[in-house]
């Protein structure tokens, strides 16, 4: 049944990471892809559309699969199985933290787990990078495609201005419009 996978699925996602919604893209990635449930292609999409809308990104990836594949009970349940474990967690680590936070074994947990996080993230971003950057492998020729350097250009300038400390509303509103743009402008294929 398609709403026990969803919900058991995303549940193991939010079991099973830490270091927040970013840190989760490698085993959404996975698991997405390992159902067949949408390619590739789509599962990058939803990340833009699931970081521009408003609410943590896991919760947001987590419904818009969920109801792409369940309508709305799917959306429910793996957005559900994707909060569960946080809320469980939190829960049973606000009641004792206080006792254990001077423990040497936590403290060293919590030291492995901050570049592990790190790690996660950077490894969604190449991930996500070689995709955009170059969809149909490496070779010479993408440097002379307009796609390359479009993309190129925009994530320089949107990186330019995140380390200016540019809102981050405005770099999303800046982001869409260029893109919008170029694709009217360049006839890019959807």
């Amino acid at each position: 049944m398609i709403y026990w996978e969803l919900f058991y699925t995303f549940f193991k996602i939010g079991l099973f990471t830490f270091g927040g919604g970013y840190a989760m893209l490698p085993l959404i990635q996975e698991e997405v892809i390992a159902h067949g449930w949408i390619p590739m292609e789509d599962l990058i999409n939803f990340i833009a559309v699931s970081e521009s809308t408003p609410g943590p990104f896991a919760i947001n990836m987590a419904t818009y699969i969920g109801t792409q594949m369940g309508g709305l009970p799917g959306g429910v349940c793996s957005t559900l199985g994707v909060v569960l474990p946080s809320f469980i967690i939190i829960l049973i680590v606000a009641k004792i933290f206080e006792q254990f936070k001077k423990n040497k074994y936590v403290k060293g947990a919590m030291s492995g787990l901050k570049p592990a996080a790190v790690g996660l993230i950077a490894s969604a971003v190449l991930s996500m990078a070689m995709i955009v950057f170059i969809p149909n492998g490496f070779s010479v020729a993408i440097f002379s495609t307009y796609e390359f350097w479009i993309s190129l250009v925009l994530f320089a300038v949107m990186s330019v201005l995140a380390f200016k400390k540019v809102h981050p509303i405005l770099i999303i509103v800046i982001s869409a419009v260029i893109g919008i743009a170029t694709g009217y402008i360049f006839k890019l294929p959807v």
